[in-house]
């Protein structure tokens, strides 16, 4: 197994998870918040930071790729480390609200629904291990 190849790959699937995420959900906020009838809201400023985290870490972490330099690769891992966490408590607005006013929540879809979220979130951490163990062990 290439190690460079496994992690060019899921550093290219990083990107789509940023870039599904803020097309899936930017054009839901309104008046700073969003959320679906029996579902949790949340922050339009989390949604922003998600995707300026994301492009940061990716842009550096392919920066420390390129380069080989270690250095730069241990900060961009807190970037990564910091966007999973943002992307986990987005994912976190799939959980019931359990309001006496609210519906039960569409099914699932794969454009639609919490499918593709947990997929892309549930993978980013995964992945994020995964460049942790290749940056500790020094095989970038």
């Amino acid at each position: 197994m290439e190690w460079s190849n496994v992690t060019w790959f899921l550093t290219a699937l990083g990107a789509v998870v940023v870039l599904i995420t803020r097309v899936r959900l930017g054009g839901t906020v309104v008046d700073g918040t969003a959320h679906g009838a029996g579902r949790h809201g949340f922050s339009a400023a989390l949604l922003r930071l998600h995707t300026v985290v994301g492009v940061i870490t990716l842009l550096g972490w392919v920066v420390a790729l390129v380069t080989g330099r270690r250095e730069i690769a241990f900060v961009m891992l807190a970037g990564w480390w910091l966007l999973t966490v943002i992307g986990l408590l987005l994912l976190a607005r799939w959980l019931p609200s359990g309001g006496k006013h609210s519906e039960d929540t569409q099914s699932d879809a794969w454009g639609s629904g919490a499918g593709l979220s947990v997929l892309g979130h549930v993978g980013m951490l995964v992945g994020v291990c995964y460049f942790t163990f290749v940056t500790i062990t020094d095989r970038l």
